[in-house]
């Protein structure tokens, strides 16, 4: 694994420069956006409820209207957003679109590719950066060892199926059946 990807870009409006925080920020706050928030939802487990049916009160993001459900009729309204079998969420418009990409390919105008943004970042720093980034948004290191609270660094990547599975029999972590 000798290649080095350089990642990709979909965004159309002016570059974040590495050094923009406030950019940089938005940007993340942006991909980590989940469909709904945990902030905003309440269990009542069914000790705590007079009809024994546990509960799931929602709060709306920009509005003081909350909706009750009982647990599964909120799983039910939950699973009708994972998408069936094969069905594709990521429709391309505009610039993105077959048609247009058709159109500039014809016209030889595709063929050139942006370069990406040098950045000053060194390697070691940009490594550091993203378990700082992880730390920002969840409140937690993902470098903080659970068991004993020191600090972790990454030694290696380990990318061979066969020596995987001899530490996960070795740690009694592995399972026979597959998913």
């Amino acid at each position: 694994m000798n290649w080095h990807h350089s990642g990709f870009n979909i965004y159309c409006g002016p570059a974040i420069s590495p050094g923009e925080r406030g950019g940089l920020e938005k940007l993340a706050q942006y991909i980590i956006r989940a469909p709904l928030s945990q902030e905003r939802l309440i269990y009542i487990p069914s000790s705590a409820v007079p009809d024994g049916l546990a509960r799931v009160i929602y709060k709306g993001k920009n509005s003081n209207v909350r909706e009750s459900f009982t647990a599964l009729d909120w799983l039910a309204r939950l699973v009708t957003h994972i998408p069936n079998k094969g069905e594709q969420l990521v429709r391309y418009y505009g610039y993105y679109s077959n048609k247009s990409r058709g159109m500039r390919k014809k016209t030889d105008i595709d063929i050139e590719t942006p370069t990406p943004v040098d950045s000053d970042i060194t390697k070691k720093e940009l490594r550091r950066n993203w378990a700082r980034l992880i730390q920002k948004i969840y409140q937690t290191d993902p470098l903080l060892c659970p068991k004993c609270s020191g600090h972790m660094r990454i030694i290696s990547i380990i990318e061979d199926l066969a020596i995987v599975k001899k530490i996960l029999i070795h740690l009694n972590l592995c399972g026979d059946e597959k998913p």
